[in-house]
């Protein structure tokens, strides 16, 4: 094939068809040979991506021999070199995690326990590198690391764990096993080098394992490189100047400079692999002048003018700045839609999974699926969710609402009989939101199960009682244990009442790849050693969120969506090239815990800026397509995005080169794009007619006014200030009988410590021996809050806390306690008056009535906040007012009518207020007629109930504000009656 000397480097420009260009090379290059002369050529491709490709075009040129297409990670596996298999990654991580485990015990400062398989992670990747560069942790020992004395010598302590497994006697990893196969190629060849055709084609040599293999073939008798997106627009002094990793590591023609160096030539060497034109050559030179590095960046002054016009260079380019990413996406998608109706072949290019999994979503409004080449993440799969809510919930308290989520998840009970589990479920949620509690147990549900009139909930609620008693909590445990009880708690939620089977857990391509992944922890869990459950947790999310469901739809043949990879394989009419902000394209370095940049470079590793560099290659490549649109987001969710810098420095460059047409061709391709904007914008915008439309009108304030029928015809002494201060309400809850749901993870609220306060003072007063001293009062009650706190409220720091505020309060108590000389005579004890006409029964339980030595009454309300004023209880809070009315006209059946001298809301909170009222200065006949009007008004078929009539403050939120619509109208709107329900019978 070749008949000059090596070593032989080839290349093809940016935006070339690399596996199309390659084939039809080799093809013209084997003409002269005979046909089977094809099959001795060995061609080494990066990805199996590439490799079908490459394969295709051949097929498509008719029928001939193929030649021999390997993989570059398939090298270890070469028929002859009988190398020793590798161990998997998982397992490494696995062993290395034991290992720092030792290490934490014996050096607790090191690092946190909870980060443990993040640096079995870390130190797992740092022994690929090490591998695949060829280097020995030694070599990191030797540093000069006087000004990191304290950081280097805890990096020292997890480095001597990597030093054991670079021992011959230590079993190989992939890297390991391939920088083997590497060496043992070296040797032969070198004995004895092959006479067919070797290639290596579509790499850039960026790892150091690859990089020795590319110099092996480079320098055969008839070997030869083929290098995609090579620039041959960088002259020969820009090429001069990227000498140092540290300044030119980024640039994306780095890595073809150092290649040539370790082969003795200079990029000058380095011809065309065909002479086929890119689609845009002027294109490619105004991106080559963006991309230069950093420090040469003055050469657009002298190199700028020489560019070709940019109106022509830059006209199939079209940029879109969008205000947000749902508008980046929607522009995206209408661009996919049309190039789908024209039949064209477009593709999406992007790093962002976000962005491409909204324009996924959008395009489904038009029935397009793309073919998205990364697939699905496994982790938010069906099964990977209903795994890793079972992992986080292990060796832990099992909550109410972890174990609602279980169950509600479409795989639990997928083995049969969904309908009965549904059900149930929804039974039990209820049940819980109303009575707890908050932590069920299997004995728990045994009970409420008895409590059914149901003949299923026995079989169910027990077949759930040994799923529960499972997440017990544990201390640390064999990970074999702990995976067998994950997959045991799985597949036991998800066959439900089924006898046998794990119902759909593992089915279709979702399950199959859990299944899969699972299986291979499940195998490599013997060399884990011990886990905490909540370890393992982090652990199985870490493995689940590196796995990938390939699912078989029927994608549209011509709409595509790639990552980065991807992009450099195929061809495409149209290449949206999406998400240009940075810290998305280029992502942003990871960070390193062990070694700085300098650490790096002088050890001899790869530095953070090859990530960046690789990425702007893809970039460069991508961008020399036929037809390109530049999409990103000028705001996220957060804040302003940053344009990616190669964005910055393409309009920077263009915007400085009017002599070019370059600020208006930068102008012409935001005015394309505008276009676009301009219609995903008005996808969000209702129509004029959709406007007019009565039913999409913003809703009024509401007064329903309900028959008298149904209307309410008792409440509460605490309900009328809510039927003064927000009517709706009140209609809500007694004319709909709507009741707020309790939330499903109970937490301590100010209406759980005012029930708990009332408990203990009436306990305390219920119980008070004669004679007790203030000393020994104050040690009963805090004794007594100590017990009830104990017995109703599940959660340690709200006792403590509610307890600590009632000691600093407990004085005050028992100064207003005995202030007035009375003795309790009535606790939390209910009455009720009988209103004829209109109807009307008030009913209440004050907190305290005291007799006073004069006989008459002292009515006492006790407050956990601030007590209303005198002005608040004039308008509305008319809790002890009424009260008062109450007992005058006989309310309460054991005390009968008796005068009242006084009543006093007492503050046990922050301010220990007291508003106490005399009788005497107050007239409770015209308060009583007040109210008698009041309800005698509600008892009106034309009064309506407003929303939100006397709110305190407008955030004040009300548990029907919702329904009220609450938002659509405004504090300010007046209320529109409007009557709803039958009218009462005559």
């Amino acid at each position: 094939m070749f008949d000059t000397p090596g070593p032989r480097l080839f290349a093809l420009p940016p935006g070339s068809d690399f596996p199309a260009e390659l084939v039809s090379g080799l093809i013209e290059r084997m003409a002269d040979q005979p046909p089977e002369a094809m099959s001795r050529v060995e061609v080494y491709l990066n990805t199996a991506r590439m490799r079908r490709r490459v394969t295709d075009l051949f097929l498509a040129r008719g029928a001939r021999l193929l030649p021999r297409l390997r993989l570059l990670t398939e090298l270890a596996d070469r028929p002859g070199l009988a190398l020793p298999p590798a161990v998997s990654g998982l397992r490494r991580r696995l062993e290395l995690a034991q290992l720092i485990t030792a290490l934490l015990d014996a050096q607790p400062d090191l690092a946190p326990r909870h980060a443990l398989y993040d640096l079995a992670d870390s130190l797992a990747d740092l022994m690929a590198e090490l591998r695949v560069e060829g280097l020995h942790p030694d070599r990191l020992a030797a540093l000069d690391v006087s000004n990191h004395a304290a950081h280097w010598a805890r990096t020292q302590a997890f480095l001597g764990i990597v030093s054991q497994f670079f021992d011959q006697t230590a079993a190989p990893d992939a890297e390991a096993r391939l920088a083997m196969a590497t060496d043992l190629l070296a040797q032969r060849w070198q004995a004895d080098p092959p006479r067919h055709p070797v290639l290596i084609a579509g790499s850039t040599g960026s790892r150091g394992t690859t990089l020795r293999l590319m110099e092996l073939v480079a320098r055969l008798p008839q070997g030869a490189l083929i290098l995609p997106g090579f620039d041959f627009d960088t002259p020969e002094q820009v090429w001069a100047r990227m000498d140092d990793a540290l300044t030119a590591e980024d640039h994306p023609q780095y890595r073809f400079r150092r290649l040539t160096d370790r082969l003795g030539l200079t990029p000058a060497s380095i011809t065309a692999w065909r002479r086929t034109p890119p689609p845009s050559p002027a294109r490619n030179a105004l991106v080559s002048l963006a991309l230069r590095p950093a420090p040469v960046t003055d050469q657009w002054l002298t190199d700028g003018p020489a560019l070709p016009d940019l109106l022509a260079a830059t006209a199939d380019l079209t940029l879109i700045e969008a205000p947000s990413t749902r508008t980046e996406a929607l522009a995206i998608a209408l661009m996919l839609r049309q190039a789908a109706d024209s039949g064209q072949t477009a593709a999406l290019v992007s790093p962002d999974r976000n962005l491409t999994r909204q324009v996924t979503a959008a395009l489904d409004r038009w029935g397009i699926l793309p073919d998205d080449s990364a697939g699905r993440p496994l982790n938010l799969s069906p099964p990977g969710r209903f795994l890793r809510q079972i992992a986080r919930c292990l060796g832990q308290k099992l909550t109410a609402d972890h174990l609602l989520a279980l169950l509600k998840h479409p795989l639990a009970a997928s083995g049969g009989d969904r309908g009965t589990h549904l059900r149930l479920t929804r039974d039990l949620e209820l049940s819980i939101r109303r009575h707890g509690p908050i932590f069920p147990t299997g004995a728990d549900l045994m009970r409420w199960a008895e409590t059914r009139d149901d003949p299923q909930a026995g079989s169910w609620a027990t077949m759930l009682a040994t799923v529960i008693d499972q997440f017990a909590p544990t201390r640390s445990a064999p990970l074999a244990d702990l995976v067998a009880r994950h997959r045991s708690l799985a597949e036991t939620l998800a066959r439900g009442m089924a006898p046998f089977g794990s119902g759909e857990l593992w089915l279709k391509e979702a399950g199959q790849s859990a299944s899969e992944t699972f299986q291979s922890l499940q195998d490599e869990s013997p060399h884990g050693g011990q886990f905490h459950p909540t370890e393992y947790a982090v652990l199985f999310e870490a493995i689940f969120a590196g796995g990938e469901v390939r699912e078989a739809v029927q994608a549209h043949p011509r709409i595509m969506i790639w990552g980065t990879l991807e992009a450099r394989v195929q061809g495409a009419d149209l290449v949206i090239l999406g998400g240009l902000n940075d810290g998305v394209w280029p992502k942003a370095p990871d960070p390193d815990p062990w070694l700085n940049r300098k650490m790096r470079k002088d050890a001899g590793l790869l530095l953070p800026e090859r990530q960046i560099g690789l990425s702007a290659h893809d970039f460069q490549q991508a961008i020399a397509a036929p037809r390109v649109i530049l999409t990103r987001a000028t705001r996220d969710a957060e804040a302003q995005t940053v344009p990616s810098r190669w964005m910055n420095r393409l309009e920077n460059l263009m915007a400085g080169l009017p002599e070019r047409n370059g600020p208006e061709a930068l102008n012409k391709m935001r005015a394309r794009g505008a276009m676009w904007l301009e219609m995903a914008q008005a996808m969000d915008r209702p129509s004029p007619d959709l406007l007019a439309d009565p039913r999409f009108q913003p809703a009024r304030r509401p007064a329903p006014q309900p028959p008298r029928t149904a209307r309410p015809e008792r409440l509460s002494l605490t309900e009328i200030s809510r039927l003064i201060r927000d009517p709706f309400a009140i209609y809500a809850r007694h004319s709909l009988r709507l009741r707020p749901l309790d939330p499903l993870r109970a937490s301590p609220d100010p209406r759980d410590r005012g029930s708990v306060l009332h408990d203990i003072l009436e306990r305390f007063v219920r119980t008070r021996p004669e004679d007790e001293t203030r000393g020994a009062a104050r040690i009963r009650l805090l004794g007594t809050a100590a017990e009830v706190l104990a017995d109703s409220t599940p959660f340690p720091a709200a006792r403590l806390l509610w307890l600590a505020r009632l000691e600093r309060a407990a004085e005050h108590f028992l100064i207003q306690d005995g202030r007035h000389g009375g003795t309790a005579i009535m606790l939390e004890t209910p009455g009720s008056l009988r209103i004829d006409p209109p109807g009307f029964t008030l009913h209440g339980k004050p907190d305290r009535i005291d007799a006073l030595p004069d006989g008459r009454l002292h009515l006492i309300d006790y407050k956990t906040g601030t007590p209303p004023t005198a002005r608040q209880q004039e308008v509305y809070e008319k809790q002890l007012r009424l009260t008062a009315a109450m007992v005058e006209r006989g309310g309460f059946e054991n005390l009968g009518p008796r005068e009242v001298a006084s009543f006093s809301y007492i503050g046990l909170g922050s301010g220990q207020k007291v508003e106490e009222t005399d009788r005497a200065k107050i007239d409770l006949d015209r308060e009583w007629e007040k109210f008698l009007r009041l309800i005698t008004r509600y008892s009106l078929r034309s009064t309506g109930y407003a929303a939100r009539r006397a709110v305190f403050a407008e955030r004040m939120e009300g548990d029907y504000d919702h329904l009220a619509r609450y938002g659509e109208w405004q504090m300010t709107d007046r209320a529109t009656p409007a009557r709803v329900g039958e009218d009462d019978p005559a």
